[in-house]
């Protein structure tokens, strides 16, 4: 006959009084203002934090608006002059055979950072209305996001290559256009919206339906016949 085994309940450092520094991972007491290790503060959850997360958000999608749609670069050969969009530009090296670093740019500069803006959308309004999808699942989102931000310069890194190799004076000329300040400044506000946002959220919804359904007038599970 086997033995009835009791239900073992999840405790987690808030519940034990304990807070994690976010910076350096050393745990304190809660009622520690600041991290004696690295200097941080110490908070359980960031009341505040989906506001800062939507603010820079906001301000991302206004300056990648202009980014797509004003001149990434500026050619002069000769007597001409010719702009070109980040789309416009890919397309140009797509027709005169470049097709790798085409993609290489239309992935990095018009996929990943339209990906960025959906995946930090989706991690807020997951926290505040809740979703379907597990909270492991979202936590794996929210760390390739905070991951790959920090390649989201590709763009802006081959505008500044390009602009300090072809600088023949009256012959050919490749300066950066207006577009490259207004990419670098999205890319900018798109991180520091995902770091605003505080991970522990997700977990939330799991410890009120973990103590839900641990509480003693919860219904048990029915149980299928034999």
């Amino acid at each position: 006959m086997a033995l009835d085994q009791p239900d073992l309940i999840a405790v987690t450092a808030r519940d034990a009084g304990l807070v994690a520094c976010r910076r350096c991972a050393r745990v304190w007491p809660i009622d520690t203002p600041t991290c004696a290790q690295c200097g941080s503060r110490l908070v359980s959850r960031d009341p505040k934090s989906l506001s800062r997360v939507w603010a820079w958000w906001s301000l991302g999608i206004m300056a990648y608006i202009p980014a797509n749609l004003w001149p990434m670069l500026e050619t002069r050969l000769f007597l001409t002059t010719q702009d070109d969009t980040i789309v416009s530009g890919a397309l140009d090296l797509l027709l005169h055979g470049s097709a790798g670093i085409a993609i290489v740019i239309l992935v990095a500069s018009v996929g990943i950072p339209l990906a960025k803006f959906f995946a930090i959308a989706f991690l807020a309004l997951s926290v505040r209305r809740g979703s379907r999808i597990r909270a492991a699942r979202r936590m794996q989102l929210y760390e390739i996001v905070d991951y790959i931000g920090r390649w989201s310069m590709i763009d802006v890194f081959v505008v500044a290559i390009l602009a300090s190799l072809v600088q023949l004076n009256v012959v050919a000329r490749i300066d950066p256009g207006p577009a490259s300040l207004a990419f670098a400044l999205s890319v900018i506000f798109t991180m520091l919206s995902a770091q605003a946002f505080d991970p522990r959220l997700i977990w939330d919804g799991i410890e009120a339906e973990a103590r839900a359904e641990t509480a003693p007038g919860a219904a048990p599970e029915a149980t299928p016949p034999a």
